[in-house]
């Protein structure tokens, strides 16, 4: 029997294998939700590099919102690396969840990040 770790770790790699062999052209928006926080960071695959990144454990978000998890904290981190990314001049990318369903959080930040301007 497969265990719930191992499931979620096999259909993370399977996600992000089709990301990366459906064109390495546009950048990955991946984002990582830990128990406590709330790490989103936009990747450029083909050159190796980060080019935006935001956290719901940054100063500029802990003060709005009562805790790095919740659906307030998410739509902080959405808008703020959207922003980032903006302004390193992205506009498209892929979205990379990694692993995890389309839902509460994971929805919250890139419903925030298309608000700000993201396209995905």
């Amino acid at each position: 029997m497969i265990s719930k770790r191992e499931k979620y770790r096999f259909r993370k790699d399977r996600t992000r294998k089709n990301l990366l062999s459906a064109g390495s052209a546009r950048p990955r928006l991946s984002v990582y939700r830990s128990d406590k926080y709330l790490y989103a960071q936009v990747v450029d695959d083909a050159k190796g590099l980060t080019l935006a990144s935001a956290s719901s454990v940054e100063k500029e978000l802990k003060g709005k919102a009562k805790s790095g998890k919740n659906l307030e904290a998410a739509k902080g981190v959405g808008a703020l690396v959207a922003k980032r990314a903006m302004e390193k001049g992205v506009t498209n990318v892929c979205f990379d969840k990694g692993g995890r369903i389309y839902h509460g959080r994971i929805k919250a930040l890139a419903d925030a990040a298309r608000a700000a301007g993201l396209r995905f």
